[in-house]
């Protein structure tokens, strides 16, 4: 969702009276309503991954009365290409995927060495494709993923959480989706929680109620007099919530999830761990992020394991590494 606010840029650069809505699940309104280029946020009335047809096809009849003239589709899936057939619109772009011939009339060839990143698949879809041949054409054009939140915000958020005021903020996405193969291990962050709070900060752990046992297992390992300056707040924090709460954070340090792309798109000091997964198809887009991954031609990882499950690449990146990428990017205190 957040990468897919360049596209959004783009088009409001491109069009200056364009009308630009989006149809997307309910949980990614409060990103989408931080967009000043989006008009209108939809939100889609079937769940991920489900074909629906017929809710697909009644939705697209009720949106017919908005005239839309273009609707460009992200996902590569067949039926996310349903709805803007149904509601008839006239020009229908999308890359080629499952065989959505038909749904769409501007289909888009995709080469993957054309466009490696994701932000430039996306924002390649605001050019008609006779002038979008490759990233190269589109380098000089294609904006990162801005979030603006207000100072009142922020400061809104640190009394409702009751977080110290006199510590500088750092705060620590553990998470991730999928499995535990993209997490760095909870017992690295939490050496490296009790580094920083002897110098001085406070921790505060973000994450959804899926995140709650790692944020709990970080928390328990840290000594029992530091932990009043760690704020595990998994689980106990809407999106909205969070994406405030991050912006008032001096730092970040993040695996490879979608709270990084938050904490880069606020423009935060950003230290993103990557482990299997590539910073080369959706690395953060920040001249304040640094990404540290360990998999490459240059660098072999040992072959062992942790009982925890976490990936060897992940745990071979130490603490102390990422204290000292952390600590050239924080201002001085």
């Amino acid at each position: 969702m957040m990468l897919s606010q360049s596209l959004y840029l783009l088009l409001a650069k491109r069009y200056s009276n364009v009308e630009i809505d989006v149809i997307a699940p309910a949980w990614s309104s409060p990103l989408l309503n931080l967009m000043p280029e989006v008009r209108q946020v939809l939100t889609m009335p079937f769940g991920h991954g489900t074909l629906s047809l017929l809710k697909r096809r009644r939705l697209g009849h009720v949106l017919r009365q908005n005239r839309y003239q273009q609707a460009i589709v992200l996902p590569n899936s067949f039926k996310s290409a349903l709805v803007p057939f149904f509601t008839g619109i006239p020009h229908r772009t999308g890359w080629s995927g499952e065989m959505r011939y038909v749904l769409l009339n501007d289909i888009r060839t995709l080469n993957k060495q054309d466009f490696p990143l994701m932000v430039q698949r996306y924002a390649a879809l605001a050019f008609d494709r006779q002038k979008m041949h490759s990233a190269t054409d589109l380098s000089t054009l294609l904006p990162w993923p801005r979030l603006m939140v207000s100072s009142t915000d922020i400061d809104k958020m640190l009394c409702t959480f009751m977080l110290d005021d006199e510590r500088p903020l750092i705060g620590f996405c553990p998470g991730a989706e999928f499995s535990l193969t993209k997490r760095w291990p909870h017992y690295h962050y939490a050496a490296l929680a009790e580094t920083l709070i002897c110098r001085g900060y406070q921790i505060a752990l973000f994450g959804s109620t899926k995140d709650k046992l790692v944020g709990d297992a970080i928390e328990a390992l840290l000594p029992t007099n530091s932990r009043s300056y760690c704020c595990n707040l998994t689980g106990k924090t809407s999106l909205e919530q969070v994406v405030t709460l991050i912006a008032a954070c001096q730092g970040i340090v993040s695996n490879d999830s979608g709270l990084m792309h938050i904490a880069s798109a606020l423009v935060r000091p950003l230290v993103a761990l990557y482990g299997p997964s590539s910073p080369n198809f959706t690395p953060p887009l920040s001249h304040k992020a640094r990404v540290i991954s360990l998999i490459s031609n240059d660098c072999k990882i040992r072959n062992e394991s942790d009982k925890k499950g976490y990936h060897p690449s992940l745990i071979a990146i130490q603490p102390t590494q990422v204290l000292s990428v952390l600590q050239s990017l924080l201002p001085s205190k």
